[in-house]
């Protein structure tokens, strides 16, 4: 038996309606859409005091050890990497909010330690996932969240994402009346300048459905800059890779938080992860014709336990939550129906392992297309829910404006999570809560009224 035809067995690429030829083409797409994220999560976890090199070399490993996983082992054309929204959540909400704390307890490292208790709560997250996508309790959680407050939670972290983006760009800055505002110098430095033409442009090839919008802005971007010296280029091209975040986790500093902050953290991570990750793959396997006539997902168990082994993995290796991405659309639509996509995907990122410098060199500027085109693809799902609900428009459009407003997703989630809990119960309709749901309204009403104690 030659090797295409132990592939096709292996991975029943006939039987699905594909060839050998088809999946790699599909793996080459999905790559080329979403390897972005080599340049992007490096700059947003960088931003949290996470080694850059540590973090490309996690990027890459975790990415491509979660979707060789996946198409080995769930045998579908998916990938992973860390997510887009978590990774903020990460940097920008739960690293400075744990510095806060350990800053007023006299830590003399608070930074330097914050992002270490970050990968503690991914990692505490990620063995939660692997528990549950063990067990039937999965499909209880699955279904005590309302769809409202699932799509709404999505659609604040992209609007969360973009606020990041045009700060990164210098198209924003801190300040002014409302404690944000336009940066009178954008239009007058090189960077902001170039940040809102690559997102223009890249607004521009999505329009056009080129492959690899986001991934050719970014490239194009940071080249220009480095060419007219805006930033330094980097000081080479391939390097071996330097895993210098590596089981930097610190579980003892996580535990020392507290139940309810420390809880709060990772449940956060969790459903944001869970969700995702199952509206996700739901979706992927609509496209891909590998539900069954009941609408199921055959084989969704396998899909979920990858997911929450790829955010294992990734909290060890020294990177935020790993889970499965939309942008698997593209492959899917080039015609990938098996996991040999998944494989090709997983090659390439290996390949990423090695070109550390161009990705660490990559300025905040050339990445910033990318937030705020990524912040726009995830907002579009607020057009799911029923805003003539009342009930459910409310909390869904506190969630969505909570999240960017106090600049972090978990005060954004509890505020949703409470006012949903709270108008279901005075209009008298009980009957659409459950436990789950309610324990969560009290985790984070607990949460809030411990803040004042827990950062002073």
């Amino acid at each position: 038996m030659g090797l295409g035809e132990a592939l096709d067995r292996f991975f029943h690429v006939s039987e699905r309606g594909s060839t050998l030829a088809t999946e790699v083409v599909a793996g080459l797409t999905t790559f080329m859409t979403m390897a972005y994220i080599l340049f992007v999560n490096p700059a947003i976890l960088g931003d949290a005091g996470v080694p850059r090199d540590g973090v490309v070399a996690a990027t890459a490993l975790s990415s491509a050890l979660a979707t060789l996983m996946m198409g080995l082992y769930a045998k579908v054309p998916y990938a992973l990497a860390p997510g887009m929204g978590l990774n903020g959540y990460f940097a920008y909400s739960v690293v400075p909010f744990v510095a806060g704390i350990l800053a007023a307890r006299g830590d003399p490292d608070p930074r330097g330690l914050a992002w270490r208790v970050a990968l503690a709560a991914v990692l505490a997250e990620g063995i939660i996932f692997v528990i549950l996508s063990l067990t039937r309790v999965r499909e209880s959680v699955a279904n005590s969240i309302p769809p409202s407050l699932k799509y709404s939670i999505a659609a604040g972290i992209g609007l969360f994402l973009t606020l990041i983006g045009l700060e990164n760009a210098g198209l924003i800055a801190k300040g002014g009346p409302t404690g944000i505002s336009l940066d009178v110098h954008s239009f007058t430095q090189p960077g902001p300048i170039l940040a809102l033409g690559f997102t223009i442009l890249a607004g521009i090839l999505l329009a056009l459905r080129i492959p690899g919008a986001l991934l050719i802005s970014i490239i194009l971007a940071a080249g220009i800059g480095w060419a007219l010296h805006v930033s330094p280029p980097p000081h080479g091209v391939v390097a071996l890779p330097r895993f210098t975040a590596a089981f930097k986790f610190d579980l003892g500093h996580l535990a020392a938080l507290g139940a309810a902050t420390a809880a709060v953290i990772v449940f956060t991570f969790f459903m944001v992860d869970f969700f995702d990750t199952l509206g996700t793959v739901t979706g992927l396997s609509a496209a891909a014709g590998l539900m069954d006539e009941e609408g199921r997902v055959p084989g969704i168990g396998r899909m979920l336990l990858t997911d929450a082994v790829g955010t294992t993995i990734g909290a060890i290796l020294g990177t935020s939550t790993v889970t499965t991405y939309i942008e698997s659309a593209a492959g899917v639509e080039q015609g990938g129906r098996t996991g040999l996509t998944a494989v090709v995907v997983g090659l390439l990122f290996l390949l990423g392992l090695f070109f550390a410098p161009v990705f660490t060199a990559t300025p905040a500027y050339a990445t910033a297309p990318a937030l705020i085109i990524v912040g726009l693809l995830m907002a579009q799902l607020m057009r799911n829910i029923d805003f003539k609900d009342y009930t459910e428009a409310i909390p869904a459009f506190i969630t969505l404006t909570g999240i960017p407003f106090t600049f972090s997703i978990s005060d954004g989630m509890g505020l949703g999570f409470i006012t949903y809990v709270a108008l279901k119960a005075a209009t008298g309709r009980w009957r659409e809560l459950n436990p789950i749901l309610v324990g969560v309204a009290l985790l984070f009403i607990a949460y809030f009224a411990s803040l004042p104690h827990i950062m002073h």
